[in-house]
């Protein structure tokens, strides 16, 4: 990685990226996608946050992110199972 680059302001630059992500799919998806699509983006957003923690030496941070990454993710796999329930059953 270039010297003017350090991982920390790596993870800001993909966390910016994310940011930018987030409002295109909120801003294009239909309605009933986003809250589902932003729970997974979330819960990826929450872990890079819980490394910029680690790497900066903030073990208090740390678990905060992850337990905030936890809950997401929680959530994104609560909207998959209900959206997997509302699908009809294959038929074969």
């Amino acid at each position: 990685m270039p010297e003017w680059l350090d991982p920390v302001q790596a993870i800001d630059l993909v966390l910016v990226i994310m940011v930018v992500e987030a409002l295109v799919v909120a801003w294009s998806a239909r309605r009933s996608a986003v809250p589902g699509w932003l729970a997974n983006l979330a819960a990826g957003a929450l872990l890079l946050l819980a490394v910029r923690a680690a790497l900066a030496g903030s073990p208090q941070w740390l678990v905060v992110w992850l337990a905030a990454s936890g809950v997401a993710h929680a959530i994104d796999v609560a909207f998959r199972v209900r959206a997997r329930a509302s699908l009809p059953p294959a038929t074969s």
